[in-house]
């Protein structure tokens, strides 16, 4: 189901300027009855503006006058062309806190040794949130520091198990087709 853009503050905007039940409000912007009621009360969401769903073309005035009128009746959005259109968005880079980042070279060193055949330098790069040329350069001994310790990724917490055995797989995978 889809629900409006921001969808607290147009949340906020219902329980303002119409007479639509916490369900209803709850229902269309896709928050839990409750929640719609501590905004009601001023409990939730103190200090943030509405968000008008009739001027950014989410919703038309004869919508909310026909829910208005039913309780058992629920908003439903007007289809944007151009939220629609919009490509799908990519996947960020996985944020890595401080107090791990100076573990990277060690998982790297560890994928490198446990793995010398199965994956290659940007699959090593994606698991740990590293980039190529410092696997690259942890492989060939010119990284700036001397890495001579080994670590699990997966103990530090740069990647999980899961996502170790899934990149494994998929290149075990293509080199059997490629055998075939």
């Amino acid at each position: 189901m889809k629900y409006p853009l921001m969808p607290k503050a147009t949340a906020i905007w219902l329980v303002e300027n119409t007479s639509l039940t916490f369900n209803q409000i709850a229902l269309f912007c896709g928050l839990h009855e409750l929640e719609v009621q501590g905004i009601a009360d001023g409990d939730v969401a103190i200090g943030m503006r509405g968000y008008d769903p009739i001027d950014n073309n989410q919703l038309t005035r004869e919508e909310i006058e026909r829910c208005e009128k039913d309780e058992k009746a629920n908003l439903t959005l007007i289809k944007s062309s151009v939220v629609d259109d919009l490509p799908p968005r990519k996947k960020d880079t996985k944020y890595t806190p401080l107090s791990l980042r100076q573990e990277k070279p060690y998982a790297i060193l560890w994928l490198i040794k446990r793995y010398p055949d199965e994956l290659s330098s940007s699959q090593i790069a994606k698991l740990t949130g590293s980039t190529k040329n410092t696997v690259d350069a942890i492989k060939n001994g010119t990284y700036r520091e001397a890495v001579l310790e080994t670590k699990s990724p997966m103990d530090v917490g740069l990647c999980s198990y899961k996502d170790l055995e899934k990149t494994l797989n998929r290149t075990r995978s293509k080199k059997s087709d490629q055998d075939k």
